[in-house]
């Protein structure tokens, strides 16, 4: 299977309490049922978020022909997604009027093992498998 891989970064308020707020927000059960179909009604396929200290870190996996912006800007617009950007906007560090394409920035890979190709960061890695 043919899919492409985004990876992104965000920055969180340097405050552990809400450091620990924002990972119950996304605790298993917690998040809005609605975002998650937004995401998968745009051609997102999974998606994962990591945490070091206050930076997170996303792997959001898509179908072969997403187009990166175009997506974004649908994704806008899905039921209850400028809600909920609101909502985790005070964990984060940016505006509550930010949209998710806004807060989180595409990261340029620079290093695979065995890599054949460079790519566009806004273009996705192009992966597949086997």
């Amino acid at each position: 299977m043919k899919f492409k891989r985004y990876c992104k970064t965000l920055l969180l308020e340097n405050n552990p309490q809400l450091i620990e707020a924002y990972k119950e927000v996304h605790a298993p059960g917690n998040t809005w049922p609605e975002i998650a179909l937004g995401m998968k009604a745009v051609g997102i396929l999974d998606m994962e978020i990591y945490i070091h200290e206050n930076r997170l870190f996303m792997i959001m996996d898509t179908v072969a022909d997403f187009d990166h912006d175009q997506a974004m800007t649908a994704l806008a617009g899905m039921p209850q997604q400028s809600e909920w950007e609101a909502f985790v906007s005070r964990f984060q560090v940016t505006s509550k009027e930010a949209s998710a394409n806004e807060k989180w920035v595409l990261m340029e890979r620079i290093y695979e093992l065995d890599q054949s190709a460079e790519y566009q960061a806004k273009d996705g890695q192009q992966k597949q498998i086997n």
